[in-house]
């Protein structure tokens, strides 16, 4: 259900709302919302849904209407949950918003939203503290997969601007549990096979891509292009399905790799052979440049970050 002030606002719900597979409903042109909530519950009541959101208009303190209207919302809905969605970059303005919304509707979330690489989000904390609510979940980007729950390790090492240390953490531990210990051996002494290889690109797909790490890493965060980064990553998005068609054999030994082998792949994973070339490239770049090191200029990164 939806903002019934903002012009245009249910279409661009329903198509925001149609790529996540969520029904929407709305009344285009009724301004009266307690009534649009009343029919839409009606509306959902044989779903059997075990969510459902109202999205209700932007409203602040000054606007004494829109807070007696969120009364009346309050009282049709009977909700369960009241989430406050505030924005991160209106600094100390946060605190009296959230008070006035928590004397109209108890306020049993926060969701903080623009908490990109610039935003610190520190009015989120005054928010929290006028509300006694929990922060749940903060916005770092447009996309709906762009909401991510809330994390005090996060939001502090962003709040100081050392990066999102959380993320490397969660990383790290995947690699643990994920990899086994002779993986992660194989990996860190320039021993790995294309499985290992193919497990790596399925870690940085998992922490959210290139883009994702490089921001989270302490003094990393805006120091590669957007356009290089997204290059990389749709190269990645093709390696995947090349190795996939690549036999065990194969991936166990990638040197077995000749001209025959190369055109197969090719043929059977839908790329060129000029994407599979670039892809065994990368793969012995990589191992290269580990076996060079056996691991320890990522050991000894890991440690500088208190990780290893």
């Amino acid at each position: 259900m939806e903002d019934t002030f903002r012009p245009g606002a249910l279409t661009q719900l329903k198509t925001i709302c149609e790529k996540a597979n969520v029904e929407v409903y709305g009344e285009e042109g009724n301004k009266d919302s307690p009534q649009v909530v009343k029919n839409g519950l009606k509306h959902f009541e044989a779903s059997n849904f075990d969510v459902i959101l109202i999205d209700t208009a932007g409203r602040h303190k000054e606007e004494k209407d829109l807070l007696e209207e969120m009364k009346q919302i309050s009282k049709v809905a009977n909700q369960d949950l009241t989430l406050l969605v505030i924005d991160g970059t209106i600094g100390q303005q946060c605190y009296s918003q959230a008070e006035a919304f928590h004397k109209t509707a108890p306020v049993g979330g926060i969701i903080i939203t623009k908490l990109d690489s610039s935003a610190k989000g520190g009015g989120a904390l005054a928010a929290a503290s006028a509300t006694g609510a929990q922060i749940m979940y903060i916005g770092t980007g447009e996309r709906i997969d762009d909401l991510e729950k809330f994390s005090p390790t996060r939001f502090v090492g962003r709040l100081l601007g050392m990066g999102d240390i959380q993320a490397l953490l969660d990383m790290a531990k995947r690699l643990e549990t994920e990899g086994d210990e002779e993986r992660v051996k194989r990996i860190t002494h320039g021993k790995m096979n294309m499985e290992d290889f193919y497990f790596q690109i399925e870690q940085a797909t998992k922490a959210g891509g290139l883009r994702s790490i490089l921001d989270n890493m302490p003094g990393m965060s805006g120091m590669v292009k957007e356009d290089q980064v997204e290059q990389q990553e749709e190269k990645m998005e093709k390696w995947r399905y090349i190795i996939q068609s690549m036999t065990k054999l194969e991936k166990d030994d990638p040197d077995l790799l000749n001209a025959s082998r190369i055109k197969r792949i090719a043929r059977g994973s839908g790329w060129s052979e000029h994407e599979v070339k670039d892809l065994l490239k990368a793969y012995k770049n990589s191992k290269t440049m580990m076996k060079a090191s056996k691991g320890r200029q990522m050991q000894g990164m890991l440690r500088k970050m208190g990780l290893g």
